[in-house]
Order: structure tokens, then C-alpha cells, then sequence
């Protein structure tokens, strides 16, 4: 048990230095905010819904061959290390990686915001050291 310990962390460490390495940089996570329980128009479904920006790190981001033909908007990846997505699950009410991306609004990179299309473990010896999104911009932002 201990050994296989080891091993996670050292695939997570080795996954960093290569993300960091092939062009790291950072990203952010527009996640729904908190609800706040005492606030009466929050109560109401009254409230304007509010975002929060989670900075993710290190990530490589890059683009993919496929492009949709009729509005010729662009398919992207992106590759966050799993120290990254753990270090949010552990800290929020995020209960897993899956149920983040799911309720993710989208991936805010350079100013733009990307929809994420899919969200995939990347896994070796057993261990996730990584996510693999798939994102597409919106068709008015696409070259």
C-alpha cells in the first residue's frame, strides 16, 4: 500500500515538471459561488446566479485537428495536472473531479471563455496524475 502511494506521487510529480515544462501555464475554472443560506432572495431564486474563477496549475493547452463545418468552430485540449483538480476537490464542496467539470461553467483562457465538451483521467500505473478537457470555443469567438 505504501509503495503504490509512493508511486502516485511520484507520477504526479513527473506530470508537473512535464506540464510545466511543454509550456505550463495557468487557466481558470468558472464554477458556480456558493449559495448563501441567509439571504432571502437567494431563498427565493431571486438572486442573480454568481461565478467564481479557480486558478488551475500547471496546465498545457492545444489545438486539435477536428473543426465543426458548418460555424468552423475550433476544438481544443487541455491538460491539467491532477494535483491541481485534487487540491480543489479536497477544498470545496466538489466531491470528485467528474461532478467539478460537470458543474463547471466553462475554462477561462487568454480573456475567452471555452465550453468543456469532455472531461477524461489520464492514468498510469493506476494512478490519475492528469485531466484531459476537451473544450470548443463559441462559434462568435472562433477564427
Amino acid at each position: 500500500m505504501a509503495q503504490s502511494l509512493q508511486n502516485q506521487v511520484a507520477f504526479r510529480r513527473v506530470a508537473d515538471a512535464l506540464l510545466l515544462s511543454s509550456g505550463g501555464r495557468s487557466v481558470k475554472l468558472r464554477i458556480p459561488a456558493s449559495a448563501v443560506p441567509a439571504d432571502p432572495s437567494e431563498q427565493l431564486g431571486l438572486a442573480v446566479p454568481q461565478f467564481e474563477d479557480v486558478e488551475l496549475s500547471p496546465a498545457t493547452f492545444r489545438n486539435t485537428s477536428a473543426k465543426i463545418a458548418e460555424g468552423k468552430a475550433t476544438q481544443r485540449d487541455l491538460i491539467v495536472s491532477a494535483s491541481a483538480i485534487e487540491t480543489l476537490t479536497s477544498s470545496t464542496a466538489f466531491g470528485s473531479a467528474e461532478s467539478l467539470f460537470a458543474s463547471a461553467f466553462g475554462v477561462l483562457i487568454d480573456d475567452r471563455l471555452l465550453t468543456i465538451l469532455s472531461a477524461t483521467e489520464m492514468e498510469a500505473g493506476g494512478a490519475v496524475f492528469a485531466y484531459r478537457l476537451t473544450l470548443r470555443e463559441p462559434i462568435a469567438n472562433a477564427p
